[in-house]
């Protein structure tokens, strides 16, 4: 099959438009908090230039928006990179997950993949697909969010990029994006234990708000993930249990 081929197949399935259409909703927020680091990164003292590349090839906007105050004072790479690292350990958490539906494919697949998956992208796939064996149509739904939102995400941090000079920084759109996130974040809560997991996950997050290099985020979505495995686990033990326990009553 040629590439042409493969493309129109692709664009033509169901799961990629599914996948798509599930990403605009978040379009309005990623497209804000791309803007103000678009614009973010050329307050900081990026060229032009220098802040299209790394908007390429970082693509992850907390990381981003964490070492440019590193990057202006002239830190040490080691702290530059530890920071991003950091930052972006949520990642290693998500792809845990990611490895029961793609860790089939070829390390090229998984790739590209990891550079194009983002936040809302794990979260809505997951609220999607709840069996989560190995199946193509995971990778046409996943590619079809990922095209949306990284077009989104470059187009508008490319537009805050060469806007910089025009945009001041304390217009706020960066509580903007945060508000159309949470909006979509509070519509995926559709039972008590998401509830749970959220609450714990906003408590854990102001506990551990001192931590160094935004390590409070990491240890609050560790919180959360924990707490969303014990009570699947409490609530398949239940299920399991229940035939059981009526058998040694009878």
């Amino acid at each position: 099959m040629s590439l042409s081929q493969r493309l129109q197949t692709t664009l033509k399935h169901p799961a990629f438009r599914d996948g798509a259409k599930d990403q605009a909703q978040v379009a309005l927020g990623v497209g804000a908090w791309g803007l103000v680091t678009g614009v973010a990164m050329v307050k900081s003292g990026l060229s032009v230039p220098m802040a299209g590349l790394m908007s390429l090839l970082v693509y992850a906007g907390s990381s981003q928006l964490a070492v440019l105050p590193l990057l202006a004072s002239h830190s040490p790479l080691w702290v530059i990179w530890l920071t991003g690292l950091c930052v972006n350990l949520r990642f290693v958490i998500f792809s845990s997950l990611w490895r029961e539906p793609f860790g089939h494919l070829p390390r090229r697949k998984r790739i590209w993949l990891m550079y194009l998956t983002t936040d809302m992208l794990f979260v809505l796939f997951f609220k999607r697909y709840k069996n989560i064996q190995p199946s193509p149509e995971h990778e046409y739904y996943v590619l079809g969010g990922a095209l949306v939102t990284w077009c989104v995400w470059q187009g508008t941090s490319f537009a805050g990029i060469f806007l910089a000079q025009f945009i001041p920084l304390h217009w706020g759109l960066g509580f903007a994006g945060i508000l159309a996130l949470l909006g979509v974040t509070l519509s995926l809560l559709v039972d008590r234990y998401t509830y749970i997991a959220i609450a714990v996950a906003g408590v854990v997050a102001v506990l551990a708000y001192a931590l160094p290099l935004k390590l409070n985020i990491l240890v609050a979505i560790s919180a959360a993930i924990v707490i969303g495995l014990i009570f699947e686990s409490l609530e398949q033990a239940l299920k399991t249990g229940a035939p059981s326990s009526a058998g040694k009553l009878k």
